[in-house]
């Protein structure tokens, strides 16, 4: 691995990756991959930490993957081989475990986050944007659709309509407008991104984890089933939560407050 090219560290309970590749505008290359995929098993494995944030350096968050390290298909090499050769299915595989893992990962683009990288972020569950930020998929113009997800994670984002924009027309998106769609969550202005991002994340930290974890469960079950299917889903998790420590704990600090309230209101 190139450790110039990411950045893996820990502040309190939040991990942070940061791809550090400016000079090619953070396209990632397969040691780039690799380092993402050591800091999710680190933040995965360790119960301390609680939120995994994924930044870049530079102007661009990233342009994609890098194409300049791909070579065509070899005589005899069937799709198959060729996809397993460049990662295609390690993506898969990471990118599912971002939705499925019962803790918070965030994305922030502080510039253009362009093909595979917005195929990556789709996985996110929460996306931040600087106004300096703007969103695209041009696979068109190598001949290809998004190949790691993107489509079907896009359609159930934002709908097949602006799918459509993105991938059909080879139309890129300002911030404004994905904010719009429901392709990010909240801009900010760029020179308050970093303290932004940081606010959030120490937000996320401090809510409790098993019910952060098990919301997160919940609304990606719910992607998948009808109203009835859902509430059974919220009953059974609730029932898992209730009468657990975190729960406890929460409720007594609720009503310590309240009864502090009304001892001060009485006075």
């Amino acid at each position: 691995m190139s450790e110039q090219d990411f950045v893996i560290e820990a502040d309190g309970p939040v991990l942070t990756l940061t791809f550090n590749r400016p000079h090619k505008y953070n396209a990632i290359t397969n040691s780039m991959f690799d380092g993402l995929y050591s800091a999710f098993k680190l933040f995965r494995d360790d119960a301390a930490l609680r939120v995994f944030l994924i930044r870049s350096t530079g102007k661009y968050f990233s342009a994609g993957y890098d194409i300049t390290a791909i070579e065509p298909a070899k005589p005899g090499e069937s799709a198959r081989q060729f996809r397993q050769r460049y990662g295609q299915a390690a993506r898969h595989w990471l990118w599912d475990e971002f939705e499925n893992l019962e803790k918070p990962v965030v994305v922030a683009h502080q510039g253009p986050c362009l093909g595979g990288a917005l195929e990556m972020s789709l996985s996110c569950d929460f996306r931040l944007a600087s106004d300096a930020a703007t969103y695209a998929l041009p696979e068109l113009n190598f001949g290809a659709i998004p190949g790691s997800g993107g489509t079907s994670r896009l359609v159930r984002t934002v709908g097949a309509h602006w799918a459509r924009w993105l991938i059909m027309a080879n139309l890129p998106m300002n911030p404004e407008r994905a904010l719009s769609a429901g392709l990010i969550h909240e801009i900010y202005p760029a020179e308050e991104f970093d303290e932004e991002v940081a606010a959030f994340c120490r937000h996320l930290a401090a809510q409790p984890p098993e019910a952060l974890g098990s919301a997160k469960l919940a609304i990606e079950l719910a992607k998948d089933l009808d109203r009835t299917q859902g509430r059974n889903v919220e009953r059974l998790i609730n029932s898992s939560l209730n009468g657990g420590e975190e729960q406890d704990r929460l409720f007594e600090a609720f009503r310590a407050r309240f009864e502090k309230k009304g001892a001060n209101k009485a006075q």
